[in-house]
């Protein structure tokens, strides 16, 4: 079972670290889909995250996809760097909290 803030890699290489479903709520609201592969997809059905064969992951590059569990594997850690990069995607976005890079 991954737990939300787990560092994860996924079967094409790329990090990404594991978010709650409140944070998916949040993101997907304001986030394009990656639709990698592995993503999870079903006809007809939504997401249903349960952290062992669905699993919600959010992406360096600003998106998201919620995962099978099959084609995602635990990460020692992410570089501070990325960790705060996805982090940042995130945190409410906020009209006088945005700085510019």
């Amino acid at each position: 079972m991954f737990e939300p803030g787990t560092p994860v890699v996924i079967s094409t290489g790329q990090a990404g670290m594991v978010i709650s479903r409140e944070e998916l709520r949040h993101v997907s609201s304001r986030l394009k889909e990656g639709r990698r592969p592995g993503h999870y997809f079903a006809p007809g059905c939504c997401h249903n995250p349960d952290y062992v064969t669905q699993v919600p992951v959010l992406f360096e590059d600003g998106t998201y996809d919620v995962m099978r569990a099959m084609y995602v594997r635990k990460a020692a850690a992410l570089p501070a760097g990325k960790r705060a990069r996805i982090e940042s995607f995130i945190a409410p976005q906020d009209e006088g909290s945005h700085h510019a890079p």
